[in-house]
C-alpha cells in the first residue's frame, strides 16, 4: 500500500506541470485556434532564465520566479501574439503548425545563445544546457518530510502541488464567473460573432496568450528541480501535456488539468507495476505517447465540411500559362551550372558541403509530397529516414549489394508510412501533426532500441556506391550524382503534379469533400501520398548516411525533423525546386555563420527556427514570395489597363444592354426616379442611420461590389433582394465592418465610420445578425444574454417576454432548435434597440411558424426606432414588413423605392425563378408574393 500511494504522490508532482502546461495549451488554443507546439519551449526559457538569475546572479528565489510567471513570461506572450499570432491565425493550418514549430526549435538556442553573450561578457552566468539536480523556488537542499514508512514528500513537491492547486481554482472562478472568462469562452465557440457584439477578438487573444505564457512559465519555474535544464527533456514534456490538452479535447480547461494529474498518476503507476515493460526497452517512457496516439484516435473529431468548401485555398499560381522554358529552364541552367561546378571552381570543403545540401535536400522534397500536395503536416519524416538507413546499414553489414539494400530500406521506410497513415489519416491537421510526432516519439524510444537493429551506439556502416568506372567516395562524383538523382525526383514531381493524378490530389487538398464528390477517394489518395512521402524520405535518408558512410540510430532524432520541416516549408513546399533550395541552405548557413558571424551552434538554430515565423506574412514561403508579389503587381495593372478584372470600376457585364441595371424599371410601376437619399450618387442625408455611398469590396482581390449606394434611415427597414451571388451577404459584411471596402464610404448616424472595424462599428450601434445563427452554441442561454445584456434586470425582462427561453436558462444555446436559437440572438435587441440591424437571412432554414415570429420580432426592433437592412429569399415575407425595397445584381443597386411602387410578378420571375403567368412555386421555399 505504501508503495502505491508512493506512485500516486509522485506522480501527481509530474502531472501537476503537465496540468498547467496543457490549461494553457487549451487557454490559448481556445481564444485563439492556434495549437501553441512552443508551449514547452517558452517553459525551458523562463527555467533558464530562472536557474541564470538565481543561481548565477544571486536573485532571491521567489522574487524572481514572481518577476518570470507574472511579468516576462505574459510580455513574451503578448509580443508574440502582437508580432506573429495574431497573422497566423488568419493563414493556412499547415503554416500555423510549422511557425510554432519554429518557435519550439529557436526559443531555447536563442536563451542558451544569450547565455553564451553573457559568458563572454564576463556576467557570473552558470552552465546551462543538460544541468540537473538544481534548486527550485523552496529551500535549496529541499527540506523533507516522511508522511509513512517508505513514503515522502519534499518542499519542492509541496509548493508545485499547492500552487497547481491555487492556480486551477483561480482559473475556474476567472472562466466561469468574471466578465473576461465569459468573453474568452464566446471567443471558443465564435471569434467574428465576438467583435460583431463590441469585443476585440485580437484583446482577448492577446490576454489568453498572456495567461497562456504565464503558466507555461511556472510550470519552468516548478519543473527546474524535477527536470533541471534541457531543452529536450522539456519539450518531451509539452507532448505530453498535449495528451491532456487531447483529453480535454483542446476545449475543455478543467478535463485538461484533470487530465493532466491522471496522466502523470498513470505514468507513474505503469512504471511501478507494469512488469512486461522490463522486457520492452524505453516502454516506460513511451507511454505517454502511446496515450496521446490512442487519445487522437478516440477523441478527436472531424468537423464536417460542405461539398464544395475550400478547406485549403491555393496560392496564385504565378507560372500559369508560361512556357516550359519559363517554367524549368531556369532551373534546368541551375542544375547544370550546379553538377559543372563540382569539376570546376569549388574546393573539396565546397564540393562536400554541396553534396551533402543535395543529400538532404531529397529528404526535403518528401516534404513537399505530403504537405505541398497533400496538405498533411507529417512529424515523423526523420523517423522513415532512420529507419530505412538501418535497415540498409543491417543488409549491407549482411553482404548485401548497396542498390539492393537501399530499395528494401526505401521499401521499409514506405510501409512504415502506410502503418502510421492508415490510423491516422481521419484526423487532419494538428491532430494527424500530433499523431506522427507521437509515433516517431515512440520509434525513438522503442522501435530504435531494439538491439539487433540499431547495433548498439557504433550503429551500421553505408559504404558510397561504385557505379562501373565512377566511385562515390570522391566528394565531386558524389555530388554530380545528387544532382541527378535531385532532378529526377523534381521532374517526376512536377510531371505528377501535372497529371491527372495529380490534379485529383491537389483537389484533395484545396476541398476533400468536393473531390470525393467527383469520385475521388480521399482516404486512398492521402495514403498514397503519405507512402510516396515516406519512402522518399527513406531514400533521401539512405543517400544522406551513404554520404556520411555511417548511420546510428540517434543521428536523425524526432527533434531533427522538426528542424527539417521548419527549414523546408520557409522556403515553399507547393514545388520541389524549393526543396532542393532548402537544403543547400541547410547545409551552407551554419558553416557561413561559423566562419563569418560567431562560432556558437546555437545562432544557425534560431535563424532556422526563426525563418518559420516569416510563413505568417508569407504562408507559401519565402522563394515563392517576391514572384507571387509581383504577379499580382502584374494582374492589378492589366485589370487597370483594360477597366476589367479587379479594377475598382470593373463592373462585370452590370451595365450591359438589356441586364437589370439597364432596366429600372423593369421590377416598378412607372414613378418618378428613387429619392436620392437610397439610390442616387448625392451626398449621404443626415437622418440616415446607415449610408453606403460608391462601395467597392471583394475577396482576395476578385471584386464582387461596384459601387453600392444605399441608405436606411431610423423606423425603416430596407429589404435588399437579388439573385444568389449579387453581392448581398457581401454588402452587409461591408456594413458590419467584418471586410474593409476597397472604395467608397459607409457612415453610421452622420459619422463617417468608414475606417473602423466590426470592434467600433458594432460599439456605434451596428449589429449583424449573421447568417445562420448568431448565438454561441457552448455558452447557455443566460451566458449568451449576458454578452449583450450585462444588467440582470434586463435578461430578466427577456425572459418575461420569452417563456420558452426562461424555462431553459441553463441550457446550452446548441442545443435549441434553429428557430429558438434566432429567436435567442435577436430577442436582446428589444431591451437595448441598436441603431442599425443587418440581418442576413433570419428566415433561413425555419419552419413557417417560426418565420413569422422572426418577422415579427423584426418589426418591433424597427419600431424601436432601429434601422433595419433585411437580407432575405422569402420575398413576399420581406415585402410584407419592408418600407423600401433595394434591388441588388451583379454588385449594383439596380433600383430602389417604396414597396408600393414594386411589381411582384416582375420581381418573382427576375430573381426567385417563377413563371411569370403561373400559380405554383417552381423554387422550393418560395412563396408567390
Amino acid at each position: 500500500m505504501s508503495d502505491l500511494l508512493g506512485f500516486v504522490l509522485s506522480g501527481l508532482v509530474s502531472g501537476a506541470l503537465y496540468a498547467l502546461l496543457a490549461t494553457g495549451l487549451v487557454l490559448s488554443y481556445s481564444a485563439s485556434g492556434l495549437f501553441n507546439f512552443a508551449h514547452g519551449a517558452t517553459a525551458y526559457l523562463c527555467a533558464l532564465a530562472f536557474h541564470e538569475l538565481h543561481s548565477g546572479f544571486g536573485w532571491p528565489a521567489v522574487p524572481t520566479a514572481l518577476l518570470l510567471v507574472l511579468v516576462a513570461a505574459p510580455a513574451l506572450g503578448w509580443g508574440l501574439d502582437r508580432l506573429m499570432f495574431r497573422k497566423l491565425a488568419r493563414v493556412g493550418e499547415t503554416a500555423q503548425i510549422v511557425a510554432t514549430i519554429g518557435l519550439l526549435v529557436a526559443l531555447p538556442a536563442l536563451g542558451l545563445w544569450a547565455v553564451e553573450l553573457l559568458a563572454d561578457a564576463g556576467a557570473p552566468v552558470k552552465p546551462a544546457e543538460n544541468q540537473f539536480g538544481l534548486p527550485g523556488v523552496g529551500p535549496s537542499p529541499a527540506t523533507s518530510w516522511q508522511l509513512t514508512d517508505g513514503v515522502g514528500i519534499d518542499s519542492d513537491q509541496l509548493i508545485t502541488w499547492v500552487t497547481t492547486a491555487v492556480v486551477a481554482v483561480g482559473l475556474w472562478i476567472l472562466m466561469r464567473y468574471t466578465p473576461l472568462g465569459l468573453r474568452l469562452r464566446a471567443a471558443v465557440d465564435n471569434r467574428p460573432l465576438v467583435e460583431l457584439r463590441g469585443t476585440s477578438a485580437d484583446r482577448l487573444s492577446s490576454l489568453a496568450w498572456m495567461l497562456s505564457s504565464g503558466l507555461a512559465g511556472l510550470a519552468g519555474v516548478l519543473a527546474t528541480p524535477l527536470l533541471g535544464l534541457s531543452s529536450h527533456d522539456f519539450t518531451l514534456f509539452l507532448f505530453v501535456s498535449a495528451t491532456a490538452a487531447v483529453l480535454g479535447r483542446f476545449l475543455s480547461i478543467p478535463l485538461a488539468f484533470a487530465g493532466g494529474l491522471g496522466l502523470g498518476v498513470l505514468q507513474n503507476l505503469v512504471a511501478g507495476y507494469a512488469d512486461f515493460a522490463e522486457r520492452i526497452t524505453g516502454f516506460r517512457t513511451a507511454v505517454p505517447f502511446l496515450i496521446l496516439f490512442a487519445g487522437l484516435l478516440l477523441l478527436t473529431r472531424r468537423r464536417r465540411t460542405a461539398g464544395t468548401a475550400a478547406v485549403d485555398t491555393p496560392p496564385v499560381d504565378y507560372l500559369a500559362g508560361r512556357s516550359w522554358a519559363r517554367t524549368w529552364g531556369p532551373w534546368a541552367v541551375a542544375a547544370g551550372l550546379l553538377a559543372l561546378s563540382f569539376y570546376t571552381v569549388t574546393t573539396p570543403f565546397w564540393s562536400g558541403l554541396l553534396a551533402q545540401g543535395l543529400a538532404i535536400s531529397l529528404v526535403f522534397v518528401s516534404f513537399t509530397v505530403v504537405t505541398g500536395l497533400g496538405a498533411m503536416v507529417s512529424l515523423a519524416q526523420a523517423t522513415f529516414v532512420t529507419g530505412a538507413a538501418l535497415v540498409a546499414g543491417l543488409l549491407m553489414s549482411h553482404g548485401w549489394p548497396f542498390f539492393a539494400a537501399a530499395l528494401v530500406g526505401t521499401c521499409a521506410a514506405a510501409a512504415l508510412g502506410a502503418l502510421v497513415a492508415l490510423p491516422a489519416l481521419r484526423l487532419g491537421g494538428r491532430s494527424l501533426a500530433l499523431a506522427t510526432l507521437a509515433l516517431a516519439f515512440l520509434a525513438d524510444q522503442v522501435l530504435f532500441q531494439l538491439g539487433w537493429l540499431r547495433n548498439g551506439d557504433t550503429g551500421w556502416e553505408i559504404p558510397r556506391p561504385v557505379l562501373g568506372p565512377v566511385d562515390l567516395s570522391d566528394d565531386r562524383a558524389m555530388g554530380v550524382a545528387m544532382v541527378v538523382l535531385v532532378t529526377a525526383a523534381v521532374a517526376a514531381l512536377g510531371a505528377l503534379r501535372n497529371s491527372p493524378s495529380g490534379r485529383a490530389m491537389l483537389a484533395v487538398r484545396s476541398a476533400p469533400a468536393a473531390a470525393m464528390a467527383s469520385g475521388v477517394s480521399v482516404v486512398r489518395t492521402k495514403l498514397l501520398l503519405f507512402t510516396l512521402s515516406a519512402g522518399l524520405a527513406g531514400f533521401g535518408g539512405v543517400m544522406y548516411a551513404s554520404f556520411n558512410t555511417r548511420i546510428t540510430a540517434t543521428d536523425f532524432t524526432a527533434m531533427t525533423g522538426l528542424v527539417w520541416l521548419a527549414v523546408a516549408v520557409a522556403a515553399g513546399v507547393r514545388r520541389p525546386q524549393f526543396a532542393v533550395v532548402a537544403g543547400l541552405v541547410f547545409a551552407i548557413v551554419p558553416h557561413l555563420v561559423s566562419d563569418y558571424v560567431t562560432e556558437s551552434v546555437h545562432l544557425p538554430v534560431v535563424l532556422f527556427g526563426l525563418a518559420g515565423l516569416a510563413l505568417a506574412n508569407d504562408p507559401d514561403g519565402y522563394c515563392a514570395a517576391v514572384s507571387v508579389r509581383m504577379h499580382r503587381r502584374r494582374v492589378r495593372a492589366a485589370g487597370a489597363g483594360t477597366g476589367t478584372g479587379t479594377g475598382p470600376r470593373a463592373a462585370a457585364g452590370a451595365d450591359a444592354p438589356g441586364g437589370p441595371a439597364a432596366r429600372p424599371g423593369a421590377f416598378a410601376d412607372p414613378a418618378p426616379a428613387p429619392r436620392a437619399a437610397h439610390g442616387g450618387g448625392h451626398a449621404p442625408e443626415p437622418d440616415g442611420a446607415l449610408c453606403l455611398r460608391g462601395l467597392h469590396a471583394g475577396y482576395d482581390g476578385a471584386a464582387v461590389l461596384h459601387g453600392v449606394d444605399l441608405t436606411v434611415r431610423p423606423g425603416e427597414i430596407v429589404a435588399l433582394l437579388g439573385p444568389n451571388g449579387a453581392g448581398k451577404s457581401t454588402t452587409c459584411l461591408a456594413a458590419a465592418g467584418l471586410l474593409p471596402p476597397t472604395a467608397g464610404r459607409i457612415r453610421v448616424a452622420g459619422r463617417d465610420a468608414t475606417r473602423d472595424g466590426a470592434v467600433r462599428r458594432s460599439r456605434a450601434g451596428v449589429v449583424l445578425a449573421p447568417e445562420g445563427r448568431g448565438v454561441f452554441p457552448s455558452l447557455t442561454i443566460d451566458e449568451n444574454l449576458a454578452l449583450y445584456l450585462r444588467d440582470r434586470d434586463e435578461r430578466d425582462a427577456v425572459y418575461e417576454r420569452f417563456k420558452g427561453l426562461a424555462a431553459r436558462r441553463g441550457v446550452p444555446a446548441g442545443s435549441l432548435s434553429g428557430g429558438e436559437q434566432q429567436l435567442l440572438a435577436l430577442a436582446p435587441l428589444l431591451q437595448r434597440p441598436p441603431k442599425v440591424l443587418i440581418a442576413d437571412e433570419p428566415s433561413l432554414g425555419l419552419a413557417p411558424r417560426v418565420v413569422d415570429d422572426v418577422f415579427r420580432l423584426l418589426v418591433e426592433v424597427r419600431d424601436t426606432g432601429a434601422g433595419l437592412l433585411l437580407v432575405e429569399e422569402k420575398a413576399a415575407e420581406a415585402l410584407g414588413v419592408a418600407d423600401t425595397v433595394a434591388y441588388l445584381a451583379q454588385g449594383r443597386v439596380s433600383w430602389c423605392g417604396p414597396r408600393s411602387e414594386v411589381r411582384a410578378d416582375r420581381l418573382t420571375e427576375a430573381y426567385l425563378g417563377l413563371a411569370a403567368d403561373g400559380n405554383r412555386p417552381t423554387t422550393k421555399g418560395v412563396t408567390r408574393p
